[in-house]
């Protein structure tokens, strides 16, 4: 048997070897379900804690603070992400060594200064600053999440794994700004929603204090399950700059993947800075503006759990490329029309293709990575593809000032589609039963 194969058998297998000659872990969704059940709402809740600020940051800005600069009001969004792709990055990287639990816990504890600095926000800068600890929150808390779920199942239901996880995420962030536009609607802008951040962030240390297990077990059975099968392998601990370099551009699928993952990053700065500014001054009300960005977000978060099962069947590559060019026409449909049913039309096709390619991204990096390295590898990819966060705003904002609001619109447009491009000429099957070529880092190609 090739090294190839035995390798993509080992995977396929449901029982994992302890390392450390304790009980054998069986890996997969049924056998793990409590514990996957458990990570999946600590992801709702993570996700709904962002949701708050998606609909009442931006009318913050301008009837709070008297902001009238779109660069300087999305400034917010830059600073959450420049917080989390770091923070993804080194998460990622300390698990590796460390535990998920340890760092999801203290991912917990940073949404607290967050949802109070902008209670008690005096300037705008408050909030900005408030965004850090955000980022944080986020980089730690939905990091680790993702990657304690792939720990669980193995390779067999990856990505339905995933799905399922960026699902539960982004249904919470869609439920978290539905909620916030309901509370500003009744109390306003402040403290309410923030007071409900702080009681998720307070549900979500409280069910990881108690009841949450680490995996990193798990990984470390599943490595010595490929050692066992593979006559070769990269190091065990790979430095961070070999995992750089390595993911940045030594192998040019996960290029591919990562440059998808910050372009993806850009269409959804657009919803978050740029939708609720835009649609306010075409005539739609605060609570109207909350319904379609949470429309966006809920066919995102539910289109996920069949997406990754769908990729899980055909393959990764089509449903990623596809999801890809539906983001950018999406964009094209709110820009170009004027007509409120197609705007609604327009953010349902983004959350159609953001379903399709943003969880098969991970699973592909799932997929590619050994696991002693996995945390790693999901980790520089993170810190791609939130660094759109970090990014897009400012280029968006940018070509806003200069074009106008409709201009940043395109210009997202076209990005996206050059993104779908990119990945149909560079993007390798990963899926274990498809792959027809090595991965990169068993030939030694980097």
């Amino acid at each position: 048997m090739s090294r190839r194969r035995a390798t993509a058998a080992a995977e396929s297998s449901g029982i994992a070897d302890d390392p450390e000659g304790g009980p054998a872990h069986s890996l997969g969704l049924r056998e793990n379900w409590w514990q996957f059940s458990l990570f999946t709402v600590i992801t709702l809740l993570v996700g709904m804690t962002i949701g708050v600020e998606r609909v009442t940051l931006p009318p913050l800005a301008r009837h709070t603070f008297g902001i009238t600069s779109i660069l300087y009001t999305v400034a917010f969004v830059s600073a959450f992400g420049a917080a989390k792709s770091v923070m993804n990055l080194l998460a990622g990287r300390l698990s590796d060594h460390h535990g998920r639990k340890r760092l999801l816990l203290v991912g917990w504890l940073f949404a607290l200064p967050y949802a109070l600095l902008i209670i008690l926000a005096q300037a705008w800068w408050w909030v900005v600053a408030a965004n850090l600890f955000l980022g944080v929150n986020q980089g730690l808390t939905w990091s680790m999440s993702v990657t304690a779920k792939i720990d669980l199942v193995g390779s067999a239901n990856r990505g339905l794994a995933v799905g399922i996880d960026e699902s539960a995420g982004y249904i919470g962030t869609g439920l978290g700004g539905f909620a916030a536009g309901l509370l500003v609607a009744s109390y306003g802008l402040r403290p309410a929603p923030y007071l409900l951040a702080l009681v998720l962030s307070a549900t979500g240390a409280l069910l990881t204090l108690t009841l949450v297990r680490d995996t990193l077990p798990r990984a470390k059975a599943e490595t010595s399950r490929h050692h066992a099968s593979a006559q070769d392998h990269p190091p065990a601990a790979p430095s961070l700059a070999w995992l750089a370099r390595y993911m940045s551009w030594h192998d040019r699928s996960m290029l591919a993947v990562c440059q998808a993952g910050m372009l993806n990053k850009f269409a959804d700065s657009l919803v978050i800075g740029f939708f609720p500014l835009y649609f306010l001054s075409h005539g739609l009300s605060l609570p109207a503006v909350g319904v379609l960005v949470g429309l966006y977000a809920w066919v995102w978060g539910l289109g996920q759990v069949p997406a990754g099962w769908l990729a899980d069947r055909i393959g990764r590559k089509p449903p990623i490329t596809a999801g890809t060019f539906l983001i950018a026409a999406g964009i094209v449909i709110v820009t170009a029309s004027g007509l409120h049913v197609l705007w609604f039309a327009g953010a349902a096709v983004m959350g159609l293709g953001m379903a399709l390619a943003y969880p098969n991204l991970i699973t592909v990096v799932g997929d590619s990575a050994h696991p002693s390295w996995r945390g790693g590898a999901l980790g520089v990819y993170r810190l791609w593809r939130d660094g759109g966060y970090a990014i897009g705003p400012l280029a968006l904002g940018l070509t806003a000032t200069i074009g106008g609001i409709t201009a940043a619109f395109w210009a997202a447009a076209i990005l996206l589609g050059a993104s779908a491009f990119t990945l149909l000429l560079l993007l390798e099957e990963s899926e274990p039963k498809r792959r027809t070529q090595p991965r990169a880092w068993e030939q030694h190609r980097w």
